[in-house]
């Protein structure tokens, strides 16, 4: 998989790649839009930044049971209920990120902000593509 920033737009505002490539011999794996639950099913907090903490982590775990690893993400998807939560979401995420890819070598990635989730205690949700080599 090959990630870069074209010189021929603007610099990435955030932790993210303009484009990846996944070339021939590679697996996608899609993960549904995961939230900031507990595997008890309670959310990891009321407040963004815990919430986001455990949505990555879900991923991991998801991930894990696919046989991919955080390094094999393409594209992540981020919702987020109100500008009021950007702070700890970015929080969380700058350092989940710095763990998952210390070399900067980031996932193309979009987020939104939108007016409210599934269940109105939900604050972030995160889908996510990876591509597992086989």
């Amino acid at each position: 998989m090959k990630r870069w920033n074209p010189d021929t737009v603007g610099a990435p505002v955030g932790r993210y790649s303009h484009v990846a490539r996944v070339e021939a011999g590679h697996e996608l794996v899609l993960i549904s839009g995961q939230i900031g639950a507990l595997p008890d099913g309670t959310l990891a907090g009321p407040d963004a930044e815990a919430q986001t903490r455990e949505v990555l982590a879900n991923i991991e775990r998801v991930l894990a049971a696919a046989g991919a690893r955080p390094e094999h993400l393409v594209k992540v998807f981020s919702m987020v209920a109100g500008t009021e939560h950007l702070a700890g979401f970015r929080a969380a995420v700058g350092e989940v990120f710095a763990r998952w890819f210390p070399a900067q070598d980031w996932p193309t990635q979009s987020m939104v902000v939108v007016s409210a989730l599934a269940r109105p205690e939900i604050v972030v949700e995160i889908e996510a593509t990876a591509a597992v080599p086989r």
